[in-house]
């Protein structure tokens, strides 16, 4: 099994400048047009996932809560420190986590639609 989140965007490229600029993630593919939308799937190459962002003419009425979360675990200390530093490097600040656990386990930031997304610190 596979899996996509899928999210519609007014901000396309400010979405793909966040989360591959900045998380090192790469354009898997694209589409133009399909029905009145274009959209990007974004992830790791060979991995089970991908997210996916589309636009239209129909605007997006997002409502994220404190709660919604994407959550990227780091496989090592470096790596943590890496996305967390680029985060720094493009002057994004950290945002303090609603939920205790993500306050002491990881790095909580927002995206150009206001969703947060956690980098978590690696577990070994």
């Amino acid at each position: 099994m596979k899996f996509r989140a899928a999210r519609h965007t007014n901000h396309l490229q400010p979405i793909i400048d966040f989360y591959c600029g900045i998380l090192d993630l790469e354009i898997l593919g694209e589409f133009h047009n399909h029905d009145g939308y274009d959209g990007i799937f974004i992830g790791i190459r060979g991995s089970d996932w991908h997210l996916e962002f589309t636009v239209s003419a129909a605007k997006p009425q997002h409502q994220p809560d404190e709660d919604d979360l994407l959550v990227f675990y780091a496989e090592s200390q470096a790596e943590f420190e890496h996305l967390t530093e680029r985060f720094r490097l493009h002057n994004i600040a950290e945002i303090e986590a609603k939920n205790p656990y993500w306050k002491y386990n990881g790095k909580t930031y927002t995206d150009p639609d206001g969703f947060r997304i956690v980098i978590s610190k690696a577990h070994l």
